[in-house]
């Protein structure tokens, strides 16, 4: 029972995550589910569902489709909405039902890419991972079978923004305040990985000269175009003041040395507790650090592979509690307040990702200022 939550709620799921990332990239992309997901990932966690047409659709498997392993209908169903509605892709990703049967999405993708002659995507998730699993598979996929090899950087000095979704960063003008960021730096934005942008300015991202991670949703695309494409790349998402100005110099030093880095110079340590996806609660605690001399630890349930030393990874609940042992201040999402140490004072973070639309009125754009969160403090 350890892996179940009694008192808070969860993360966006994996699945979410895939099509978060492939939204605008005028892809179709099927959950392959009985029901019920879609509704759950259109009202909670896709802003854009309302105000920007995309092709997000569930396959409605029965019962018996399920316990038989009708696979071919589920081919067929999709191959023929998609020469109907002509994407650009197909991606499959997973919910529970499927995983239980051992759904093979490879295969299925294999299948519906020569059925179509549409290029296929499957994405293998099961509803039972936060949304970074998802997106970071979605979008390296996406790296692997659709970006150039060959492109020629470009003539000024340009960056790849890569892992922003609304999960992390909401529609009240966070991507547009990280693209002014990167204009400051200065650096043109090639593509955007994935708020604002397109399937071919995706296709070109070999061109840019350093890739910014500003998620850990970005991380595993960052690293294949590091290992593909010789592109460096640098953690950190930017927060106005002194740590938005380290960013910006180790963007421009790391495009120069070719260098990867994780823009942080802090240990995680102190009785401030953050928690969060990891880049964003990391680049709030050193903005917090360098604006206060407090360091802060950073908690985080959706990924481990972006921690500084005494940064905790805190998969469940109780992983989570025990990790506020001590703190004096939490800032997290209003979901995290019932497991709050008593006492301690709790600072309002949300986070679309956590807690949906509940609080997005009330989301800060750390780009531009954490005032909201210093005063607290």
């Amino acid at each position: 029972m350890r892996q179940t939550s009694g008192i808070i709620s969860t993360y966006s799921a994996d699945v979410f995550g895939v099509c978060s990332a492939l939204f605008e990239l005028g892809g179709m992309v099927v959950m392959h589910d009985a029901s019920g997901c879609n509704s759950t990932y259109t009202t909670h966690d896709e802003p854009r569902w309302m105000d920007m047409d995309a092709m997000v659709y569930i396959s409605g498997i029965s019962e018996m489709e399920a316990i038989m392993g009708e696979d071919s209908k589920l081919v067929s169903d999709i191959a023929d909405a998609a020469r109907e509605l002509h994407p650009r892709f197909v991606a499959v990703a997973g919910t529970p039902i499927p995983a239980m049967t051992g759904f093979d999405y490879a295969a299925c993708a294999a299948m519906i890419e020569g059925e179509t002659g549409i290029p296929a995507l499957g994405v293998t998730t099961t509803g039972m991972n936060s949304y970074v699993l998802g997106a970071s598979r979605a979008y390296k996929m996406f790296c692997e079978k659709f970006v150039k090899r060959d492109a020629a950087k470009t003539d000024a000095p340009s960056v790849n923004i890569v892992g922003m979704t609304p999960l992390d960063f909401s529609i009240k003008g966070e991507a547009e305040s990280v693209v002014r960021f990167c204009e400051r730096a200065g650096f043109a934005v090639n593509a955007n990985f994935s708020m604002g942008c397109t399937f071919d300015e995706l296709v070109n991202a070999g061109a840019a000269h350093v890739n910014l991670v500003v998620s850990a949703c970005g991380l595993a695309a960052a690293k294949w175009m590091q290992a593909e494409l010789g592109i460096p790349y640098v953690i950190g998402t930017p927060v106005a003041g002194p740590y938005a100005d380290a960013l910006a110099d180790l963007l421009c030093e790391t495009a120069r040395t070719r260098r990867d880095g994780l823009c942080a110079a802090h240990a995680g340590t102190g009785d401030i507790a953050i928690i969060g996806e990891n880049v964003r609660s990391i680049a709030l605690a050193e903005a917090i650090a360098l604006a206060t001399g407090r360091d802060c630890r950073v908690i985080s349930s959706v990924n481990e592979d972006i921690l500084r030393p005494g940064d905790v990874y805190a998969p469940w609940e109780d992983d989570v509690i025990a990790a506020l042992d001590g703190a004096k201040v939490v800032i997290a999402d209003p979901m995290f307040a019932p497991i709050a140490p008593k006492g301690a004072k709790f600072i309002h973070n949300a986070h679309e990702a956590c807690s949906g639309r509940l609080w997005r009125s009330e989301i800060i754009d750390p780009a531009a200022g954490i005032d909201a969160i210093l005063s607290q403090l």
